[in-house]
């Protein structure tokens, strides 16, 4: 007898990805391979855990809904080696399930607190080799965005200075169960080598790109005035009357050097 289907919690922002054929280009994209240390985040009904379990032998999963857990647990029993986490992703120590590892962050991120789970696995970005995620294509958008760009912001500027950012394929809203009301995209992020990353505290990077984007229509001058004055923002080498959409990510990184302790 067939198990009847969950039912998707809209709490959870549960959207179950049901299309073959973005399942199949997904896990093409992420070529796992046998040995590797393979998270998922958010596996729902297993229909990307399965076949990357299949390819790789051995993952494990990150599940906040109890009820979904032993479904998943049944159907992988004869495909490889899962184990199940059920724990809110927010709260789960990457650096810990490494193992000294690089690992493997794969996920269809709830829409709904993306933006912070993005933010958490940047906190262990030294113990990640790749992550392909699926998430609302607006966010991807912003993500890639470059400087000039309306979708160009807080996000894109700081996931480009940890990381290697690209789209890869857009998915409609029918390839899930319920279908979400935008369209969604999957993207790859690959954080940069430890010689490519600003030599400068992440922390106060994060403090002027808040203050600079905070309210994107006034100049850098007066954004960042409770940050540190325009004599210091001409040092860095950057004009005080220009906006922060206008500014590349390494721009942030100069200002971060002028910023007074």
């Amino acid at each position: 007898m067939n198990t009847p289907a969950h039912r998707p919690r809209k709490r959870f922002g549960q959207h179950f990805l049901h299309d073959p054929g973005i399942l199949r280009r997904i896990v093409d994209a992420i070529a796992p391979q046998p040995g590797q240390r393979i998270i998922e985040i958010g596996p729902g009904e297993g229909a990307l855990t399965l076949p990357l379990l299949r390819a790789a032998e051995a993952l494990t999963a990150i599940e906040l809904d109890r009820d979904l857990i032993e479904p998943l647990r049944e159907k992988s029993r004869s495909v490889g080696d899962l184990t199940i986490v059920n724990a809110d992703v927010l709260t789960v120590d990457f650096s810990t399930l490494a193992q000294g590892m690089k690992i493997r962050l794969v996920g269809n991120l709830p829409y709904n607190i993306s933006t912070p789970i993005l933010f958490h696995c940047l906190e262990h970005a030294t113990a990640i080799a790749d992550m392909h995620f699926m998430l609302q294509k607006e966010v991807v958008e912003r993500m890639a965005a470059a400087p000039g760009s309306k979708t160009y912001g807080r996000l894109s500027v700081m996931l480009q200075l940890r990381c290697a950012v690209e789209p890869l394929l857009r998915v409609p809203p029918g390839a899930f169960r319920p279908p979400p009301q935008v369209d969604s995209a999957v993207v790859r992020l690959a954080p940069l080598p430890s010689g490519q990353l600003p030599d400068v505290d992440f922390a106060t990077i994060e403090r002027i790109v808040r203050a600079a984007f905070g309210q994107r229509r006034k100049t850098l001058g007066n954004a960042l005035s409770n940050v540190m004055d325009t004599g210091a923002i001409t040092a860095a080498g950057i004009d005080p009357r220009v906006r922060a959409e206008q500014l590349p990510p390494a721009a942030f990184v100069a200002l971060a050097k002028h910023v007074r302790a």
